[in-house]
């Protein structure tokens, strides 16, 4: 297969697995509570990871160490709070919306770029973030622009917005020259490790507090589900292709993401699509098309 191609259809899949989180996450945490769903998807995906990514761990040992306060930096953002936040969050609110909202990554992406860079966004883009916050409140209100004024919000959708934003984030650091040295299974695991030493000490915390420990073969389904789709395969094709083709091309193949997210909601969750669902996807994917399209050059004069 050719390189592009095989690059392509990774990146096509790469949505799928992510939302696959969501779908197999919204059940599981009625029976898994949140941080101990968490810290045992990383737990076993570090299991997975060693052995393979052990050997380029080691060579690139001095660099890893150097980079070790960004390294559990991204593991707080990618695996504490896009982990456990995201199952505290479900808890609250469907698939559905948690997939909408996080559909407005790449709005974010582009927002805190030009935020990073000290540079002023085109009108274009302008224009595509403001659609995207548009879409963003439109889900969060659920069509009811009148709701921000009784503070009424669904509290799982701020926590999905958070979640967002730290995704975001990850996506930009991820970018990082030094980092993009090291292969590409080698820094997931590292970062997964970072995230996986936040999250137990939330686990045992929560094991104290309320019990909870899994018992039963649907819920270590669950976690089998997550552990294998949703870390290990998602996290190493986003990664591979932040390494290959950029953040910005990555993220604009989350386009993908309500597509994939509202389906297998509707399919296995049973789920409703609301006309709100419609329009935040419109505003949100609208939004992202703009702000992620290069700008247009300007006409020279005369």
């Amino acid at each position: 297969m050719n390189t592009r191609v095989r690059d392509f259809v990774i990146l096509a899949v790469m949505p799928l697995l992510f939302v696959s989180n969501l779908i197999i996450g919204r059940p599981a945490v009625e029976t898994v509570p949140p941080w101990t769903l968490a810290a045992l998807r990383w737990i076993f995906a570090c299991l997975i990871l060693a052995p393979i990514a052990w050997p380029d761990v080691r060579r690139h040992a001095a660099t890893l160490t150097a980079q070790w306060k960004l390294i559990v930096l991204l593991g707080f953002l990618g695996m504490w709070i896009c982990g456990g936040i995201v199952y505290v969050a479900l808890q609250y609110t469907t698939a559905t919306h948690g997939t909408l909202i996080y559909t407005a990554s790449p709005v974010i992406v582009v927002l805190l770029g030009a935020l990073l860079a000290r540079r002023p966004l085109p009108l274009g883009q302008t224009i595509g973030v403001m659609l995207g916050v548009a879409g963003v409140f439109t889900i969060v209100l659920e069509g009811q622009p009148a709701a921000i004024l009784s503070h009424h919000f669904n509290v799982g959708d701020l926590w999905f917005i958070l979640a967002a934003v730290a995704w975001a984030i990850y996506s930009l650091l991820l970018k990082n020259s030094t980092l993009q040295t090291v292969p590409t299974l080698a820094l997931f695991f590292v970062i997964a490790l970072a995230g996986t030493a936040l999250l137990i000490p939330c686990m045992i915390a929560e094991w104290w507090l309320i019990g909870g420990f899994p018992s039963t073969l649907r819920a270590w389904s669950s976690i089998a589900g997550i552990v294998i789709f949703a870390s290990v395969l998602s996290f190493s094709a986003y990664q591979y292709g932040v390494k290959r083709v950029g953040p910005a091309l990555t993220s604009i193949f989350l386009y993908l993401l309500p597509v994939y997210g509202i389906a297998l909601a509707v399919l296995f969750l049973g789920e409703a699509v609301r006309p709100y669902h419609a329009a935040g996807l419109v505003l949100v994917l609208g939004g992202i098309v703009l702000a992620t399209a290069p700008s247009f050059p300007k006409r020279r004069k005369a």
